[in-house]
Parts: structure tokens; C-alpha cells; sequence
């Protein structure tokens, strides 16, 4: 490709608006331009790059026996209210109506679509298990689009789809997509964990997300260095400190003026925060049959532990929660800053896991200005649900071993779910076995964001100048630069690498020195080629490599196998950081 026709110009400036490294250098570099919040135009330098990533999925996918179909971008409402996500997912879910007022969606995943391609296609268990992928575009209302391509509105993704007729098929293809997704991303240059992680609103079993570590990510990890267990903030246990065995004695009301935080009541009563009742109230939104009702939830915790709105959401099967309102609260009998459970009706009680086994707690008194000393579960109140809704921290306890955890942001890159047949029961997506007997279709679900890969190569991979693509999704793997002097020289020199099968940016504009270098040192190009008058009369072109500040003067007769021989080592480089890597399940 020739630059003096090339569809893009760079930028000196990155727009006020983009706020993370990849966001400006994908823009300045010519890559992106935006068409308004969350959604972006692919210039065809950001165009190549997509599609080589896309490649590398579909050479991975197809090698764990992947084939490629096509699915719609526009769905019939219908499906998503057979299963029942169509009333389960809010305004993130893009929904219209056709010129013939049928409700319809815009595609945020494909589930539907495969159950209800099943339920066409499948009959035997002779057809099972497959896999089906497809590469497409999504959208996803995100009300908060931030730092480009990591979180847009529309994307593209490529999603796959294993179909098991058991439970030992569905294991055999997740862990079959878990090694093939370190494959990707090690493709790519990106370096990646995995984590356990909430199903969502995907349903299922099991989730692992594969993150890209990064002070921009918006998921907080908690990871082990001692034993390697890693799992998403929202979803991650730790090992709760045990309280102190004692009988329990008689509640006691006693005065807290002013005494509306655990913190204070610890100093006002002299006693540690493990021995206080943090209580917190929320609205859950549930569904019961087609209908979603709001339900208050009082959720209660030891004071030294915060509140896992996912965990709690997960142990309620609730769609959202929000805070609860002063008024809410009041009409339940219950007095914000001095609540608790004992004696309150007409609201849903969750308990960590940790208070019953924590006896003679400090609980609010539902009365302002009181709290109740020796509060204990199964005396004093009851729970409609007991579980682990407490959230972890950096320094607690790993649950495997003990050892201290830490945290550290992440960006999910991809995700691969255990569905089971949360999708394929409510389709009617069955097989009959060898008997004859009919049964759900097994899924799973398997997805990877081209765009926020593609910006968290670019977030890993730039210095001060500007990108430093890796050679497997490069736009170009050779920026030929041709300076004064050196125009028909250069021109000779981009027809031969391309004769032989070498991708060629070439500056052919008439730009000064300094123009062209800095637009190549921002588009990142990792091989470079200039020729120029002074070049010529030390015998040769200059190759440099991008971000080192060393070149080589290489003679014009040498210069395709000298780049050919260049370009097999880098590749090499990546190929060799493509290992197996242990099942973490």
C-alpha cells in the first residue's frame, strides 16, 4: 500500500476526549475514528489489524474442530422471550420494533440463535458434539462507554458454541477452548490470566474470564502468588477469620447517640468490628414467571466485611439491585444507620455465612440513637437465605492455602461459560439418544472482543513515539520509507518485497524526513526499510527494527532475504511463547 493513497492520516493530537494510552494512539495513529460515543469506524489500517486477529481465532478455533457459520444481527423477540432474557436483561439490550410492529433485538449474543438452530438441525445423538462459531457484530447499550475499544457500545466478537449430548462432552470442549485461548492471545503478543468469574447473566455452571493486567482495567482480581488461585473480585472467597466461641447472653439495648457507622460504634463500645452486624438494604428485581417485582433485601455481614452485590445478587437469582431508599427502608420498621434484622417483616433476610457462627453481635436496635448488644442468629432472627455474600480484599486469606492475597486491575479480553441447557431446555433444543429417550442439548459459550483485543495489544505494546505492533497482527509487516534521493531505488525495492509475499507500507509522499519517521514510529510497523540518496551512497537500504535505535545498512540485492529472514525470526519469537497451559478449573 501506497501512503500517498492510503485512507488515513495521522493525527499530531489526540482528541481531549480519549482518555487511555491505546484510545489516543489507535486514533492519532489512523487506526479508529469515531462516529459517536462507543462506536467507532475501522480505517484500513485498523481494518488489517482487525481481521489478522480475527485469522488467528479462526486457525485456533478450526484446529479444536470448529466450523465457521453465519448468525443474524437482528433477532425476533420471540426467542429471547422463550428464554426469558428478553424481561431478565435492562436497557443494555438494544430492542425495536419492524415496519409490521414486532418487537425485535439487536444482537448482544448469539444463545437463541444456536438453541433455536439446534432445535432445526439436531435430532440424534449421532449429530453430537459440534462446534459452531461465528465472527460478528454486537451491540450493547453500555450508558458509560469509556477508553475506546474497551468498552464500546458496538463491537465485534467471535463467539463459539460447543454441543454436547453430557456432561464429560461439555468439559472435554471448555477446556479444549481454555488452552486454545492462551493460544490466541499468546498469538497476539498479549500477556493473560485466567480467573474464575460470574456467570451472569449468561447462566450456567462455570465461567473463567481471561484478563489482561493493567492499571485501566475496571475488574478488580484477587490472585494468590503462593497456591495460583485467581478469581474476579466479585465472585472471589477468602478464608474468614473465625470468631471468638462463647454461650450467648441476653440482649442488652444500650444509648449510641450519633452512632451511625461501624466504625464508630466500634470506638463507642470499645469492641473490634468483628463483633458488630454491618447491615445493608437493597432492592433486588426478580422474576417470578414473565413479571419483574422489586423485593427490599436486608443483607447482613460481620462490620470488618463489605458487601458482594454479585454474590448477593446471585444467592437471590435477582436481575439488578439498587440501594434502597430512606423511605423503603423506614416502611418496614427498620431506621437506616441503626437497623437490624430482629423483629423485621416484610423483607428479605440474606446472612453472610459468617454470623451464625459469630455469637453476641452489636445489631441496630430499630430505634434512632440504640443499638442491641448480643445479637445472635437463630435466637434473635431468622435469614430466608444463609451464603457467602462477603466481598474480598487485598490481605485476606487465600482459600486454598491461607497465604495473603493481592489485587490488581484487569481487562477482560475473553470469556468461555459452561451453559449446560439453560438455553436449550426453554427452546426445546433435544436429541434422542440410543434408546430413543429425548434430552437437552449441552452448551457452551465461548467469546472473544476483536476490538478490545486489538486495544489491549496496543495498551501492552507502545512506547513514547507511538505503537510497536507485534509481526502476527501488524497492519503491515514492512514500512518502506523512500527519502530524496532514493524514489526509484525504493520503488524498486516495494515491487520486489512484494513479488515476494511481503506486506509493504510505503511512504512514497513527498513529506520531509522528520514527517515520515514520526508517522512511522506511531503506526508501529515492526520492520523498517529507508532509502534514501544517502543510503544509496553508503551501499544499501537501512533496516531498523521498531523501538530499537539501532540499524543495519543492508545491500539493495540482500535486502528481501535479509527482511524475509527477519520477519520468520519474529514470528518464531511469538510462535515460541505458544505453550500448554495447566486447566485451572
Amino acid at each position: 500500500m501506497r501512503m500517498s493513497i492510503l485512507f488515513s492520516q495521522t493525527l499530531r493530537e489526540a482528541p481531549a476526549d480519549a482518555e487511555v494510552r491505546s484510545h489516543q494512539l489507535l486514533l492519532r495513529a489512523g487506526f479508529l475514528r469515531p462516529l459517536m460515543a462507543g462506536v467507532f469506524s475501522y480505517l484500513p489500517l485498523g481494518q488489517r489489524t482487525a481481521r489478522k486477529i480475527e485469522q488467528i481465532m479462526r486457525e485456533e478455533i478450526d484446529a479444536i474442530g470448529g466450523q465457521e457459520i453465519e448468525m443474524p444481527v437482528v433477532h425476533p423477540a420471540a426467542l429471547w422471550q422463550e428464554t426469558n432474557r428478553w424481561y431478565e436483561i435492562g436497557s443494555e439490550l438494544g430492542r425495536f420494533k419492524d415496519k409490521n410492529d414486532r418487537d425485535m433485538v439487536l444482537a448482544l449474543s448469539h444463545e437463541e440463535v444456536v438453541a433455536d438452530l439446534l432445535r432445526r438441525e439436531v435430532q440424534s445423538y449421532r449429530q453430537l458434539p459440534a462446534l459452531v462459531y461465528h465472527i460478528q457484530t454486537k451491540w450493547r447499550d453500555d450508558p458509560r462507554p469509556r477508553a475506546g475499544l474497551i468498552r464500546s457500545r458496538e463491537f465485534v466478537m467471535k463467539d463459539s458454541y460447543s454441543l454436547d449430548r453430557d456432561q464429560d462432552g461439555l468439559d472435554r470442549q471448555y477446556r479444549a477452548h481454555y488452552q486454545a485461548y492462551f493460544n490466541i492471545f499468546n498469538r497476539c503478543a498479549l500477556p493473560t490470566i485466567s480467573v474464575e468469574a460470574d456467570v451472569g447473566m449468561m447462566g450456567g455452571s462455570m465461567a473463567h474470564e481471561f484478563m489482561y493486567l493493567a492499571p485501566i482495567g475496571e475488574d478488580s482480581l484477587l490472585l494468590c502468588g503462593n497456591c495460583g488461585y485467581r478469581a474476579n473480585r466479585q465472585i472471589a472467597v477468602f478464608q474468614k477469620s473465625l470468631a471468638e466461641l462463647e454461650d450467648p447472653r441476653p440482649i442488652e439495648k444500650v444509648s449510641t447517640p450519633d452512632t451511625k457507622t461501624i466504625e464508630g460504634l466500634a470506638n463507642l463500645l470499645d469492641v473490634p468490628k468483628s463483633r458488630t452486624a454491618k447491615a445493608v438494604f437493597l432492592v433486588a428485581t426478580l422474576t417470578e414467571g414473565q413479571a419483574k417485582v422489586d423485593k427490599l433485601v436486608f443483607a447482613v455481614l460481620r462490620g470488618d466485611m463489605d458487601l458482594s452485590e454479585t454474590k448477593l445478587a446471585n444467592a437471590l437469582e435477582a436481575k439488578a439491585l439498587r440501594p434502597a431508599q430512606e423511605e423503603e427502608i423506614r416502611a418496614v420498621g427498620a431506621v437506616p444507620g441503626y437497623a437490624s434484622p430482629v423483629g423485621l417483616n416484610g423483607v428479605i433476610v440474606v446472612v453472610d455465612d459468617a454470623i451464625p457462627d459469630s455469637p453476641n453481635l452489636v445489631a441496630g436496635a430499630n430505634e434512632e440513637d440504640y443499638h442491641l448488644l448480643n445479637v445472635n442468629y437463630g435466637r434473635d432472627y431468622q435469614a430466608n437465605v444463609v451464603q457467602d455474600i462477603a466481598a474480598a480484599s487485598k490481605g485476606d486469606a487465600c482459600p486454598r492455602c491461607g497465604a495473603t492475597l493481592s489485587e490488581s486491575r484487569g481487562v477482560e479480553v475473553g470469556n468461555i461459560f459452561k451453559l449446560g441447557t439453560r438455553y436449550t431446555v426453554d427452546t426445546g433444543a433435544t436429541f434422542s439418544d440410543e434408546d430413543g429417550i429425548e434430552h437437552p442439548v449441552i452448551m457452551g459459550s465461548y467469546g472473544i472482543g476483536v476490538g478490545r483485543l486489538m486495544a489491549c495489544i496496543a495498551e501492552e505494546h507502545n512506547d513514547d513515539y507511538g505503537l510497536r505492533w507485534p509481526i502476527t497482527v501488524a497492519p503491515y509487516e514492512v514500512h518502506l520509507v523512500a527519502l530524496r534521493g532514493g524514489f526509484e531505488a525504493a520503488d524498486d525495492v516495494y515491487r520486489r518485497l512484494q513479488d515476494a509475499g511481503l506486506e509493504v507500507l510505503f511512504d512514497d509522499r513527498d513529506e520531509s524526513p522528520g514527517v515520515k519517521f514520526n508517522d512511522a514510529d506511531l503506526i508501529g510497523v515492526p520492520i523498517r526499510l529507508t532509502v534514501g540518496a544517502r543510503s544509496l551512497d553508503s551501499g544499501g537500504v537501512e533496516l531498523k527494527l521498531r523501538g530499537e535505535k539501532e540499524s543495519a545498512l543492508v545491500p539493495l540485492d540482500e535486502i528481501v532475504s535479509r527482511v524475509q529472514q527477519l520477519r520468520q525470526d519474529l514470528f518464531d519469537d511469538i510462535a515460541a511463547g505458544v505453550v500448554e497451559v495447566p486447566f485451572e478449573g
